[in-house]
């Protein structure tokens, strides 16, 4: 059997996908690849999911088809090892009162009665990161999966590299802030690490040249000619009318990053794709191909102008949206003709022991401390990495303004609101209540209560806004309801089906209809059933007479089970739980 290696990687391409595919097996998951893409020359990806579980998937890139299926792979251990498939979600009353939420090594620290922060988690430097301003309470830590604050706050340990001592962080502070950065999988511990810290490295730098508005040195072409595969990706694109400029992203040589950017003069956007590993060749063809991760050469017409307002540019949600989908903005000063730095040929490679300790080289110089927790339990080694200051994808703020789990202690409320018989002042008060705790209208409330509610019905679509809608015509108050459908109009129609939003249509003119006192609803009622249908009609009349309230959604009970895909997420997590319960058994 053929056997291929690539620089950066401690094992055979074929070695790695057989171990991967064998392992995803034994451990019940039914992996398939669902889409393939090679739109230029040696740039793959692939897209594979579980078939019980499509909310299971990850996308792999490589300069070849197994490699870019190993990636894809690696990464779903990644992912299943970190938990992180399961981050934005409830996990039910059942595993948050088990032997364990997320690890066998998880901490519980009981939230104290003042509501501080109990002693034990953190440690000093990560307590004065995480909430300089001693605002932060215990109650805010709560980790959203378990929702359990009758439990305290979970906490998981992590090995601080600089003494290897164990920290223990809330399992909060890790999902509110960092998401899958700094996360990775390999065929060795030093392979994986290597990958997670260049990942670190990548974002982190990619942010400064982005917020900094940085200029960057193009690599030359006698240095871009050592690498011919690459060079016949970009011929590829550019005969294919996107103009790419290569640069530098190493800042002077201090960090192995590299950025690509491609041009698309159709429409005069551009999109800037960075990648980073201590082999130069790895890091320049791992940016190329993660330009055209996902894509194919029809989808290159989604990104934006580059601008000159370096303000907008700088905002934290410009970059928030870069790391998302990098379809963010980016300065004109990028592309200067006077670059801000000398290109650098920088060479950070060796084994990957070596390469771990040099990378780890620059944390200690950048004053940076690293933080790794090891997982080994699915037999493959997987690594979760952070670093506070460097690695976070939010900023700490966000465990005030923004914490994943705020919207906890309304679940069971909102989930069992359209089975409801309450007084029309109930309704009205819930609408208060929601714009005292600050919520966004813009929120979707699936992702407010850590639901996976399915593409196939109204609560997939459900946001803030649309439910004060509901909620003022369960309460009577048709001024409120206009105001609101009106809103659901503009801002969620584009994401509902065609009878939804019909369905808003109709609403909206039987409240305008309704508001005009002077008017006969009957003469108007054969053009309106004419204009949008009976059943629309029928809908319509209903909700606005308080008659059928919420129209679209169901009640959902505790345990979740009229959710067939929160159900499909339970049952994979099952298999990883008892995968974990195996594993620390035998420690």
């Amino acid at each position: 059997m053929t056997q291929t290696f690539i620089p950066g990687k401690d094992a055979a391409l074929e070695d790695s996908i057989a171990r991967f595919q064998q392992k995803l097996t034994d451990l019940g998951f039914n992996i398939e690849e669902a889409s393939w893409l090679n739109p230029v020359p040696h740039v793959w990806s692939v897209h594979i999911r579980d078939r019980d579980c499509p909310l299971c998937f990850t996308n792999g890139k490589g300069a070849s088809k197994k490699a870019a299926l190993a990636s894809a792979l690696g990464e779903y251990f990644e992912r299943l090892s970190t938990n992180y498939f399961f981050a934005d979600f409830y996990l039910g009353q059942q595993i948050a009162e088990g032997d364990f939420v997320h690890y066998p090594n998880e901490k519980w620290f009981p939230v104290p009665a003042d509501n501080s922060l109990p002693q034990g988690i953190l440690d000093e430097r990560t307590h004065a990161f995480y909430d300089p301003e001693q605002e932060l309470t215990a109650s805010d830590l709560i980790d959203l999966q378990s929702g359990n604050s009758d439990r305290g706050i979970c906490a998981l340990p992590f090995t601080r590299q600089s003494d290897q001592q164990t920290v223990y962080i809330p399992m909060n502070i890790i999902g509110n802030l960092y998401v899958s950065n700094g996360m990775s999988a390999g065929n060795t511990a030093n392979e994986a690490r290597v990958q997670g810290l260049s990942e670190v490295f990548e974002r982190y730098v990619k942010n400064r040249i982005i917020a900094e508005s940085i200029s960057l040195p193009e690599i030359p072409s006698e240095v871009l000619n050592r690498y011919p595969d690459v060079v016949e990706a970009i011929a590829k694109l550019e005969a294919e009318g996107f103009p790419i400029l290569s640069y530098d992203a190493s800042l002077g040589g201090n960090y192995p990053v590299i950025c690509v950017v491609l041009f698309n003069p159709a429409n005069g956007t551009c999109f800037a794709s960075f990648g980073a590993h201590p082999d130069f060749g790895v890091a320049l063809e791992r940016t190329v191909t993660e330009l055209l991760q996902g894509r194919g050469l029809k989808d290159l017409d989604v990104f934006t102008a580059p601008t000159f307002d370096d303000e907008e540019v700088a905002e934290h949600a410009n970059l928030e949206t870069h790391f998302i989908d990098s379809s963010g903005l980016i300065s004109w000063d990028l592309f200067k003709q006077d670059a801000d730095y000398p290109f650098v040929d920088w060479r950070f490679s060796g084994s990957t022991q070596e390469e771990f300790a040099t990378l780890m080289s620059i944390f200690n110089k950048e004053d940076a401390e690293v933080y790794i927790a090891d997982y080994e339990h699915l037999d493959v080694y997987a690594c979760r990495i952070i670093v506070p200051g460097m690695s976070d994808i939010y900023p700490a703020e966000d465990l005030l303004l923004a914490n994943n789990s705020m919207g906890a202690h309304l679940r069971e409320t909102l989930l069992q609101l359209p089975g409801s018989e309450w007084e029309p002042e109930e309704y009205l008060a819930l609408i208060q209540q929601l714009d005292d705790e600050g919520l966004d209208d813009f929120t979707r409330v699936r992702e407010l209560l850590g639901i996976a509610s399915g593409k196939d019905n109204a609560w997939y679509t459900l946001r803030v806004g649309e439910l004060k809608s509901m909620l003022a015509l369960a309460g009577g108050d048709l001024e409120q309801a206009l105001i609101w459908a009106e809103w659901t109009q503009e801002f969620n129609a584009s994401l509902f089906t065609p009878e939804r939003s019909n369905y808003y249509r109709c609403l909206q003119t039987l409240l305008l209809l309704a508001l005009e006192p002077e008017r006969d609803p009957t003469q108007y009622h054969t053009a309106f059933v004419k204009m949008y249908g009976q059943d629309a009609v029928d809908a319509a009349s209903a909700a606005m007479s308080g008659e059928e309230r919420f129209n679209g959604l169901f009640a959902i009970d505790s345990e979740l089970k009229a959710l067939p895909a929160h159900q499909a997420l339970l049952a994979a997590y099952e298999k990883l739980q008892t995968a974990k319960r195996r594993h620390w058994a035998q420690a």
